[in-house]
């Protein structure tokens, strides 16, 4: 036996008591601690720079599944699937029939969700939700060009970062600022 990350697909917006409902079977001896080694709903934080204001909210990444870790024997797993899938608002493992065994995900998937959603320690990526376009007028915020405003030449996602144009000593000068370092006019 060999513990893997399944996922379990769930109704939507029921993963968090779903969550709570296993880790209380687990508690009242309902499901075998060993088996069940962990359940997670995979959440990550996203920035949100709007009006000025900066706001970090949790985002669920994979709405309507949860991530159990299991330890299944070769013998008893359906009577422990059983369970879990007679929990209301599950429908069951993602990728098998109610009959089939359930299928883990590989190691290298279980690490990305895991570390996307910060239970692997590491850095957390922090995801800014960015409202900015080309041309888009910005004042700087933070760091070394505080308070100056411009105009947005370029935005790159990937790196959350803004390319602006500002005055400075009467010149228009390029800048690369975060996109948490700006906020529209």
């Amino acid at each position: 036996m060999a513990k893997n990350w399944y996922i379990v697909h769930t109704y939507t917006g029921y993963e968090a008591q779903i969550e709570r409902k296993l880790r209380r079977m687990l508690e009242h001896k309902e499901l075998d601690a060993t088996v069940v080694t962990d359940v997670k709903v995979p959440i990550e934080e996203i920035d949100e720079v709007k009006d000025g204001k900066r706001r970090t909210r949790k985002n669920k990444f994979l709405p309507s599944y949860i991530m159990i870790e299991l330890d299944l024997p070769e013998i008893g797993w359906k009577e422990t699937c059983t369970k879990i899938r007679s929990v209301q608002g599950v429908t069951g493992f993602v990728g098998t029939s109610p009959s089939e065994r359930p299928r883990p995900i590989t190691a290298d998937e279980a690490k990305n969700l895991l570390q996307k959603s910060g239970v692997i320690k590491g850095e957390r990526p922090v995801h800014v939700r960015q409202s900015f376009a080309v041309g888009d007028a910005v004042r700087i915020t933070d760091g070394p060009f505080a308070t100056f405003t411009g105009k947005v030449d370029d935005v790159n996602v990937e790196k959350d970062r803004l390319r602006v144009t500002v005055q400075i000593f009467g010149r228009e000068t390029p800048v690369e600022v975060s996109l948490t370092q700006a906020e529209k006019v």
